[in-house]
């Protein structure tokens, strides 16, 4: 260490060699940081570390504008010790720490070195057969992301401070030295907040883009003055729809919070997630004892809608709840009704977020299906350090391109939502 300020990223393959408080200090940006020492081990990929030197002041926190249960320690480890993210499974922890000369942990990127590209939702298949088909190789490679989780947020967790561009930059840094390091092909960041994917170009990282659908809270009192700002063809089609889920005899949609969810209720519900998984992506991603986990970790963040049909449950999704903003995540059945899928993911979740004067939700990834239901084109970003010169000239071609077919397809569908035409422009420009 230096008069100045030396730093040093260690990389960590487990979250139990992070003190929990302090990566959701800087999650949350709370000023009760504490200091934690730095923790030793072999030189070995999943336990190395790099160094970066820089003068970076000292960090006064304050409180990000949009908090996000995904990036918390009860999430992330509840991934990893339930055997939904690990080794096993092709995710091997690699968060890169950025610690000060006191070996106080001031930034985190959240990171997994993958043999695959599975439970990513930004798709780079085709970017590693041509690469293998030329002789390289594409696997391992890094990703910054949440497992399984295609939600925008945080991932450079440095807080919302003056100085968190110079951290960001050193963790950017860090995670190129980890690829040239280690031959790694590349390095993804996705689903990542827009300001931080600016910042990525600086540093020769490819920019890309893709859209979602989310719903937005106009202040609405009730769930009538949102249909009201519907156009008449699509207003009579969600009251159709809501009467259709709800028609047969004795079905009941409830909502099941936190600490009410009981184990059996869990089981009954990852059953239905099981169902989904199985025929969405063959094997499904995450095992029963991490739902357990996430509901003894952070019950306050977790909601239950089930429909219940002559005593039993028939079908469910999953939600998580953030300070603005309703998080739906999974769904399943063992009953088919017609637009039932529609009333608990969608309906249910906008007057979720009306009672509960939240900003928005945001119904997961795809789906044009959404637009006629109210939920608008959103677009998130996604940026890539590719390590080969040729392979990464040939994706920074292919992605100019496609930025520009994604933006026109978003400014079409802006157009043509479902909100009478008076409501057109405030829905785009929101």
């Amino acid at each position: 260490m230096n008069d100045t300020g030396k730093y040093k990223i260690q990389i960590v393959s487990s979250l139990k060699e992070v003190d929990g408080y302090d990566w959701d200090c800087l999650v949350t940006s709370a000023q009760t940081a504490k200091n934690t020492t730095s923790k030793t081990g072999a030189e070995t990929l999943s336990r190395s570390c790099l160094t970066s030197s820089s003068d970076l002041p000292e960090q006064t926190m304050v409180k990000p504008s949009h908090p996000n249960p995904f990036v918390t320690y009860a999430f992330l480890s509840s991934l990893e010790e339930s055997g939904s993210a690990t080794l096993e499974t092709g995710w091997l922890g690699q968060h890169l720490l950025l610690q000060d000369e006191h070996d106080k942990i001031i930034g985190i990127l959240p990171c997994y070195l993958k043999n695959h590209s599975q439970g990513e939702y930004v798709f780079d298949h085709g970017w590693a057969d041509a690469f293998e088909r030329a002789g390289g190789r594409y696997y391992p490679k890094l990703q910054c992301s949440v497992p399984f989780t295609p939600v925008n947020g945080p991932r450079f967790l440095v807080g919302r401070l003056e100085n968190s561009a110079q951290y960001r930059a050193v963790l950017a840094s860090g995670l190129k030295q980890l690829c040239a390091r280690h031959e790694i092909s590349s390095a993804h960041i996705t689903f990542m907040d827009k300001d931080d994917w600016q910042a990525m170009k600086e540093h020769d990282f490819l920019l890309r883009i893709d859209q979602q659908f989310h719903w937005q809270n106009q202040g609405f009192d009730n769930f009538q003055q949102f249909l009201d700002t519907l156009s008449s063809r699509k207003r009579k089609n969600i009251r159709k729809e809501r009467r259709a889920a709800l028609a047969m005899k004795d079905m009941k949609i409830s909502w099941i919070k936190g600490k009410d969810i009981a184990e059996s209720i869990w089981d009954e519900f990852f059953e239905f997630y099981l169902d989904t998984g199985s025929r969405k992506w063959g094997q499904p991603y995450l095992t029963r004892e991490f739902f357990t986990l996430i509901g003894q970790r952070m019950p306050d963040q977790i909601a239950l809608v089930m429909a219940e049909r002559n005593g039993k449950y028939i079908a469910g999704a999953i939600n998580f709840i953030g300070d603005n903003c309703l998080y739906g995540r999974h769904w399943g059945c063992s009953e088919y009704h017609p637009a039932l899928h529609f009333e608990i993911c969608y309906y249910q979740a906008i007057e979720y977020a009306i009672a509960h004067q939240l900003d928005r939700v945001e119904a997961g990834a795809q789906g044009e299906h959404k637009l006629a239901r109210g939920y608008m084109p959103v677009t998130t970003h996604s940026a890539h350090w590719i390590e080969n010169e040729g392979l990464r000239d040939a994706i920074a071609s292919y992605l100019e391109s496609e930025r520009q077919h994604v933006k026109r397809d978003h400014e079409y569908l802006s157009t043509h939502g479902p909100f009478r035409k008076s409501r057109h422009k405030q829905s785009k420009e929101k």
